[in-house]
This record gives C-alpha cells, sequence and structure tokens, in this order.
C-alpha cells in the first residue's frame, strides 16, 4: 500500500547553510605546462605497469 508523506515535517526543518559560489579562474600557461607534465608521467608509469602486468 502506498502511504502519502506528511509533508509539514519537511516545512519545519532548518534550510542549510547558504555556501558561497567561488569564482572559476582560468589556469595560468605555467600551470597547464606543469598538468600536462604530470598527467604525461602518469601514463607513461601506467602504459609501463601495464606492459609489465600483461
Amino acid at each position: 500500500m502506498i502511504l502519502k508523506l506528511d509533508t509539514s515535517v519537511f516545512k519545519l526543518s532548518r534550510h542549510k547553510a547558504e555556501t558561497i559560489e567561488k569564482a572559476a579562474t582560468p589556469l595560468t600557461k605555467q600551470q597547464w605546462v606543469t598538468a600536462d607534465r604530470i598527467v604525461m608521467a602518469a601514463m607513461f608509469i601506467f602504459t609501463a605497469l601495464g606492459a609489465i602486468l600483461f
């Protein structure tokens, strides 16, 4: 049997605290280079590990 929920309980509950949204700042060229190097190193390591395992 489907019961109808009492929605008055939800009206009495406290609202969540408001969060301040941060604006996304674009990455600088140096940050892109660093991120690219990290990704390339991780891909190289995973490729080597995959070759060893399989």
